[in-house]
This record gives C-alpha cells, structure tokens and sequence, in this order.
C-alpha cells in the first residue's frame, strides 16, 4: 500500500489489518490481530499475532518499536486483552508501561473476559482510546472468532466444485476432477485456513481420499469423517494424515470397531441420532467447538451438504463452477424443503473470481 502524503487514521488501521491478515490459519482458536505504533507521523512499530499461544500483536509492536513510545497512538483492529486466564499475558499491562497516550480500535472484542474491559482499563489509566474505526472490516476479518466466541459453534463453510449444470459428479460417482488445478489449489489453501474439514462416509468410500494439503502451504485441518454405522475400513487412507481424523457416529456403532479405529490413532465422538438415525450434525459441531475447534470447511458429499443448509448450520459457501455439463449425474443440493421461492436460502456479500477455466463464488449465507 502507497503511504498517502498525509496518512490518515484509516491509512494507519488498514496496515493493522494487513498484518493481521498474516496470521491466517495460524492463530485459531484465538482472532487475528495486526498493530502498528505511529508518532510524529512515522510508524516506528509493527506486530502481529503469529500463531496460537505466542505472543500478541500488540507487545510484538512494542517490542519492534525502535524509538521511545511515550506520547506515541496505537493502532490495531481488536481491543487488547485485559485478563490473565491464558498462555501470555494481558496486552494492556505493557501498553500503560511503555507510555502510549492513545489507542485506536477497530472493533471491541466479544469475548466475556474482554468486552469493553480492556478500553476500560486504559482509560482509568488516562489512556485516550477511540473504538470504531472500520469497525465492519474488522469484524469481517474475524467473523470465524466472533461467531465461535458469541455462540460456542465453528464457523462453517460449505466448498464443493460443480458442473455448470449443478452437478458434483458422474451418475457413476466419478468426481475427480471437475475442477481445474487452479481451483484445486485454492481448495487445499482454504484447508489449511480451518480448524477441521467435514465429509461424509460416502465420500470416504467412494474417493477414498487423504484429506491432507498437498498443494498450498500450511498446516493439516483434522479430518472429520460422519459415519453413522461406523462403516469407514481400517485400510481408508486418511488414517495415513498426519492430523489424526475424528470419526463422529452414533450408539449404532461396533464397539469392538470402535476400539480398533482409535487403535489407529483416530478419535471417536458418539454423537446423538437426529429422527433420520444419523448424526445429529447441530450436536456434532457443538461438540466440536467444546474442544476448541473454530471453523469447519464442508467438502461433501452431497447429503451433509444438504443436512446443514437444511439446518441452517451453515455460514458461508464456496462454489467452485466447472465449464462442463454432465446432465444426468449426482446433485451438489438435495431437497431444503423449500416449496415457496420466499423460503430459499439466500446469500450475500457475494464475490466471483476466475480461477483457470472456472469461476470460484463466494457468498454468507444469510441468517432467516
């Protein structure tokens, strides 16, 4: 970005958020945070969150700082932490010993130990703090926090590549590849920016994939497989990823398969049975977020993905749109119960991207 020759608060924020940004898939299930320090018109700190557990953007901002920071303004898109229940230490404490006089905000932070407590502290402290500065881009990019911190769910994203006729694959099941290798890097990419990836045992069976990032860099999300009867063989290679998979099934379950899938390293969830006799996928996910996970990316297959549209469990989608036609073949969405076109679910803040010979759309799906 161009430093304009007079920088302006929005200037000095936007730089917090593209540091910020660099902690992509590396933070969860703590929010992405950037923070600069500016006085006399220079930015003279920088510092982002790198990765869960290690320090905040704030002290590496200070710490980077080469000058004196009295009487120097803080800049960073979530407010600082004030509490102690944690692996580092609160944010505000070295804020007031280094001297800084004001602090600039982007959005407050919705977390109870937080929320409006750390602004407080630095005002007692004679700190001037101003909150609100774009405060819409802030949130947005810590929807996948703010939405696991305010309700205890993962954010969850629903991908899955189509023909241009809706179609996910062959009326044989053959699926790969309807995309092009561009879109597929960009699928392994969104992989590494989530906590877990979702499929059904379906998809196992009939691919019999990895479920591991192969063509982007960064880390392994722990494969979920929903598998209500336990059906997935001990031979599947997605044993063989290096972030052992969770198996979410019901009381229908083998208990002497059981024990031999956790014997391969996997972890089993015996979740409740929805009036179908399958997983009750609402309880799965809040199971999910007790053990800290904060986003889910749903590869398919067809039926999982119609269970959380249908369910409504489901934020945000990615499509990726192949220029074929298959005709008769298996369908991306079944039955949404939908017999109005005022009950369908409907997406917004879309965006569209080429991608090789495809196009990739983006949209949140909005809530009813």
């Amino acid at each position: 970005m161009t430093r304009p020759k007079i920088a302006t608060n929005e200037y000095y924020m936007r730089r917090t958020l593209q540091l910020a940004h660099k902690g992509t898939g590396m933070t969860s299930p703590n929010p992405m945070v950037g923070a600069v320090i500016v006085k006399d018109g220079q930015i003279i700190g920088r510092g982002y969150h790198k990765r869960y557990g290690d320090k905040h953007a704030e002290l590496n901002a200070i710490e980077n700082a080469k000058e004196d920071l009295r009487g120097s303004v803080l800049y960073c898109n979530l407010e600082p932490c004030c509490h102690t229940d944690k692996q580092t230490p609160p944010c505000t404490t070295p804020i007031l010993q280094s001297g800084i006089g004001r602090v600039v905000i982007g959005t407050l932070d919705p977390n109870p130990t937080v929320d409006g407590k750390g602004i407080q502290l630095l005002r007692e402290h004679g700190v001037d703090v101003q909150v609100g500065l774009l405060e819409n881009e802030c949130r947005r990019l810590n929807e996948v926090y703010f939405k696991y911190i305010q309700t205890g769910f993962p954010f969850v994203t629903i991908k899955y590549a189509q023909t241009l006729d809706g179609r996910i694959a062959t009326r044989g099941g053959q699926s790969q590849w309807i995309s092009s290798t561009s879109s597929l890097k960009y699928a392994h990419h969104l992989r590494t920016i989530n906590s877990c990836m979702m499929v059904g045992i379906r998809t196992v069976i009939q691919d019999n994939p990895r479920l591991t990032v192969r063509l982007a860099k960064g880390n392994h999300p722990i494969p979920v497989i929903v598998d209500s009867t336990l059906r997935i063989s001990p031979d599947a290679r997605v044993f063989q990823n290096p972030s052992h998979p969770i198996i979410a099934t019901t009381q229908k379950a083998n208990i002497k398969k059981m024990a031999d899938i956790q014997q391969l390293g996997a972890k089993i969830l015996v979740i409740q049975e929805n009036p179908q006799g399958q997983v009750d996928l609402s309880q799965l996910l809040q199971q999910l977020g007790e053990e800290k996970t904060s986003s889910v990316l749903v590869e398919g297959g067809s039926g999982i993905i119609t269970s959380l549209l249908r369910e409504r469990l489901a934020d945000k989608m990615v499509v990726c749109i192949a220029p074929k036609l298959l005709g008769t073949g298996l369908e991306a969405v079944g039955d949404l119960g939908v017999s109005r076109l005022c009950q369908a679910i409907q997406l917004s803040d879309m965006a569209m991207t080429r991608m090789g010979d495809d196009f990739i759309l983006e949209g949140r799906i909005k809530e009813e």
